[in-house]
């Protein structure tokens, strides 16, 4: 099994660790729902140095992405970032991603861990129609620092001003690399650094009275914002378009991977839609529960959990485009209802779920 860099340091932390994908990693340090709420409320800190690091150099790089991602690159300011999905022939989503643009001829990526080696075999099967190259960054440690006050209490630690880094944004020197994005719905940087400086600053942060936090919080935080989580919200077998996702795909364009698929799919009709559900009383809503309405419409549950911030389970769901109101889950022996919201459930640290 993989370590972080930090793998000690979250022991010493009286982490649980589990494995994810591979890697041993944090699941919690005690209480998932105190790591939560700090990064609903003040700042909270992960590791996520088990996701891989890509950049893309060369003459052709813009064009090599262009025709790698889904969505329009080419609207990139430089050190602005973009959330993409990218799509098989058939218009699957092989992974979703984010993607920096440091130059006209240099940008980084940054890839899910559990789909890292399918995804460098992507990247090398089509970068060789391009004048560009990939170079996977072996050694970067990677530390999310999210919540409201997320940077107010990193700002003193770093020798980078980030008063003017907008959200999306990124700034660096040659020693540390801070993205304006995060997987939480709140404020919040990625923090890309060397190994030898990590364990400092992870410490540092702490000493600051950021929280450390663990796979578990990090999974109802992203679940209470709408985000996707790759294998369950969407995977090689379904359609940006049939997931929610369908604001990744420019549009008028096929001149990316999976494009005629996508087209042919909008020809036929779409007959799937991504929706919030919430459980009217008691109960867990969870992945691959079956959800259904009077008329007999059906759907799945592809994440689902109890939501800290709102007091409720919470879900979202892949269903036929035509289901309403009310709806059911199927939950062991029973049937329970629920509710269709609007994602996400949470904004700012508040509950969006009328009572």
């Amino acid at each position: 099994m993989k370590k972080t860099v930090l793998n000690e340091a979250h022991r010493k932390a009286g982490a649980k660790m589990v494995n994810f994908n591979g890697w041993n990693m944090p699941i919690n340090y005690g209480s998932q729902i105190e790591e939560h709420h700090a990064v609903r409320t003040d700042a909270g800190m992960f590791d996520v140095s088990h996701m891989t690091v890509v950049d893309i150099e060369g003459s052709e790089a813009t064009n090599f992405l262009y025709r790698l991602l889904a969505n329009d690159i080419k609207k990139l300011n430089t050190n602005q970032a973009m959330y993409s999905t990218m799509l098989n022939e058939q218009g699957g989503v092989i992974d979703d991603l984010i993607v920096y643009k440091l130059s006209d001829t240099n940008y980084r990526i940054v890839v899910n861990a559990g789909t890292r080696d399918k995804d460098i075999a992507w990247f090398e099967k089509q970068i060789t129609a391009f004048d560009a190259i990939m170079t996977e960054q072996t050694d970067t440690v990677m530390i999310a620092v999210q919540g409201p006050n997320a940077i107010k209490k990193l700002q003193p630690l770093l020798d980078l001003d980030l008063s003017d880094t907008k959200r999306f944004y990124a700034n660096y020197n040659d020693h540390i690399f801070v993205g304006r994005t995060g997987y939480t719905g709140e404020d919040g940087v990625e923090v890309m650094i060397a190994p030898e400086a990590a364990g400092a600053l992870w410490q540092q942060l702490i000493d600051a009275g950021v929280k450390p936090c663990g796979l578990g919080a990090r999974d109802t935080l992203r679940l209470e914002a709408g985000m996707h989580l790759y294998g369950q919200d969407m995977d090689e077998n379904i359609t940006p378009l049939e997931c929610g996702l369908g604001w990744t795909i420019r549009k008028n364009d096929d001149s990316f991977i999976g494009a005629q698929a996508l087209n042919n799919l909008k020809t036929k009709g779409v007959d799937k839609k991504l929706v919030g559900l919430v459980l009217n009383g008691r109960g867990i809503l969870r992945h691959d529960q079956t959800v259904s309405d009077e008329a007999g419409s059906q759907g799945i549950i592809t994440s689902g959990g109890f939501s800290p911030s709102t007091g409720k389970a919470i879900a979202m769901a892949v269903v036929d485009t035509n289901m309403s109101d009310p709806v059911s889950v199927a939950i062991r022996e029973k049937t329970l209802p629920c509710h269709v919201v609007n994602l996400p459930f949470v904004r700012n640290g508040k509950s969006l779920i009328e009572e």
